[in-house]
């Protein structure tokens, strides 16, 4: 049979034809390539391979939600009130949004919030699914968020607790006595973020090594680390890779 490339000679013997696109002596054209030591989106002179960190997204407001909220938010809403007497001083405000209820709590009673959450039997969110940070650098005085999602698994709803710190004392109020899951939940937060979870009974880094400096998802954390040795090649930190082309 002959092959696609080929073409037949008189003779019945197939013989080679130059592909398309093949320029001189080259097999076939190859796409230019781009200039060396550029990253995506034009990223130039850092360790920023992927150029993400060259894009601007607009932030909008996070603004109070209006009542009423839609769904089974507004019966969330008025339980905690009901149970809780100091709901006015302990909710900063409450957010809907892409879906999700979320109650923005003061820092000193987010273990409060907690207990009525899980012990009421309006509410009964028996879960606490995740502790997790977030650093709102340039964006918040108070730069460290840390988010509780709860799930009530009586009532099958969720619904969100943030709570905001400064990075000049970032502390918080543990949730381990209310929620038991929350323990390495907010070891990891301390550890990335800084945030010191008092009342914890075992506050220690769980990702990096006890000796390590820094929290390293913190948006003011440089970009850097130490080579890697892995089968016998060195990877450098990632602040010494070149851009990829």
């Amino acid at each position: 049979m002959t092959a696609p490339n080929d073409k037949p000679n008189d003779g019945g013997v197939p013989v080679p034809v130059t592909p398309a696109g093949a320029s001189s002596t080259a097999p076939a054209e190859y796409p230019p390539a781009s200039p060396a030591g550029r990253g995506m989106f034009g990223i130039q002179g850092s360790g920023d391979t992927s150029g993400f960190g060259g894009l601007v997204r607009p932030r909008r407001p996070i603004e109070e939600a209006a009542r009423p909220y839609g769904g089974y938010f507004d019966e969330v809403r008025d339980a905690l009130e009901e149970a809780y007497p100091a709901f006015g001083e302990a909710i900063e405000k409450v957010v809907v949004d892409r879906g999700e209820l979320t109650l923005h709590v003061r820092p000193e009673k987010i273990a409060e919030v907690c207990q009525v959450m899980r012990d009421d039997l309006a509410l009964r969110f028996e879960l606490c699914s995740s502790v997790s940070g977030v650093d709102y650098l340039g964006a918040d005085e108070r730069r460290l968020h840390v988010v509780y999602h709860l799930t009530s698994m009586t009532y099958r709803r969720r619904v969100r607790l943030e709570v905001a710190v400064p990075a000049e004392n970032p502390h918080l109020p543990s949730v381990t006595a209310v929620y038991p899951t929350a323990d390495w939940q907010e070891r990891e937060a301390y550890d990335m973020f800084g945030v010191l979870f008092d009342g914890h009974p075992n506050l220690t880094r769980i990702l990096m090594p006890d000796d390590w400096e820094g929290h390293p998802q913190r948006k003011d954390y440089p970009l850097g680390g130490v080579p890697v040795e892995y089968k016998g090649a060195e990877i450098p930190p990632p602040d010494q890779r070149r851009s990829y082309q």
